[in-house]
């Protein structure tokens, strides 16, 4: 699914408002002719081809137009940038399952499932352009609706960042009084799942505005400054057996994974983590490793970070030790105990006063 959405995303962009390609395309529809146009030259893709005409010359938006004049596919390079072939008929195998009713879609699905390449079809009664890659489909739909649905999902983006924001202040204050429970991460975990899903979403419209939503790109990376990286690391802090950054990612697609937007189930998460999937298991007290608050309170590698909780286990022991206790740790020297040590008693007090406060 995320690989899906990756290949997805590349797609988009080949076909953005503001790209060549999108450009032809565009001529095309409003041409309403209608085109079949396969981005691959390998041999198992010209293996499907029968007739036509050999271009081989550079891509340009005009060519595309009227080459799309005649019955036939057109096959560009992988990257787009050359026309190879143009008024092909393309046979795949009549064995590849299609979804699609008209001939020129149930083409193109069967070759993007055959050969893995990329294919557009362009529908002149509706006016769609459709993209296929393997399995994948997706309809473009025009930059007004595209426009619309983004500004809904970056309101609602900022809704739930706050929501986050709100959950996870709460954690690191019952991490410094050392009385977090499952219940209390999953939440965490929760509602970062919500706020990336709709990132997520949100990536997709951008994907097709192309230059046209630049204003939402810059409020949408706003709103994601540090959060995929702090969720990593709660999922550090807490998950069993969870070894190094490439684990925690794992981990946390695999939950994206496990439900749609706003939906991923508490007992869902409890099992990714590690602690099987009982409601009665949410009350169970657990302790931080000290991953994402250490991260929080002073600028230290990574590396460094994972040193001090390999040699302290959980954020209460290192807490509890002093700056010279802190200096033995491979990567700490003096000055950086002592912020460390500072930092970690500043955060207390600001998180103890914000929570008298409200």
């Amino acid at each position: 699914m995320v690989e899906d959405r990756k290949i997805l995303i590349e797609m988009l962009r080949m076909t953005a408002p503001g790209t060549r390609l999108r450009s032809g395309l565009d001529s095309i529809l409003m041409a309403k002719t209608g085109a079949l146009i396969v981005l691959g030259e390998d041999p198992e893709i010209l293996a499907l081809a029968d007739g036509g005409f050999n271009i081989n010359c550079d891509f340009s938006p005009s060519a595309l137009y009227e080459l799309s004049k005649m019955d036939g596919a057109i096959i560009l390079s992988a990257d787009g940038e050359r026309i190879v072939k143009a008024n092909t008929h393309l046979h795949p195998q009549v064995s590849k399952q299609s979804t699609e009713t008209g001939i020129r879609h149930r083409v193109a699905q069967r070759v993007a499932r055959q050969t893995g390449a990329m294919v557009i079809a362009i529908s002149e009664r509706r006016g769609t352009i459709s993209l296929y890659k393997g399995n994948i489909k997706f309809v473009s739909r025009d930059i007004g609706f595209a426009l619309t649905k983004a500004n809904q999902a970056i309101k609602t983006l900022e809704k739930y960042r706050e929501v986050y924001n709100e959950v996870q202040a709460h954690l690191s204050v019952l991490e410094i009084e050392n009385l977090v429970t499952l219940n209390d991460v999953v939440e965490v975990v929760q509602k970062a799942a919500v706020v990336l899903h709709i990132m997520s979403e949100l990536e997709l419209y951008l994907c097709q505005l192309g230059g046209e939503g630049d204003l939402i790109k810059m409020q949408m990376h706003e709103l994601d400054t540090g959060m995929p990286g702090e969720v990593l690391l709660v999922i550090k802090d807490y998950c069993k057996g969870c070894k190094g950054d490439g684990n925690a990612e794992g981990i946390l697609n695999h939950i994206l994974e496990s439900g749609e937007l706003g939906s991923v189930d508490p007992t869902v998460i409890l099992k990714i983590l590690g602690y099987g999937s009982s409601l009665s298991a949410l009350e169970r007290p657990v302790v931080p490793r000290g991953y994402r608050l250490v991260s929080k309170t002073a600028r230290i590698p990574a590396p460094v970070v994972e040193n001090l909780v390999q040699t302290f286990h959980t954020l209460p022991n290192l807490m509890r030790n002093e700056p010279e206790e802190l200096i033995k740790v491979e990567g700490i020297g003096e000055v950086r105990a002592r912020a460390i040590k500072s930092g970690l008693t500043r955060l207390r007090e600001r998180l103890v006063f914000d929570r008298n406060r409200g």
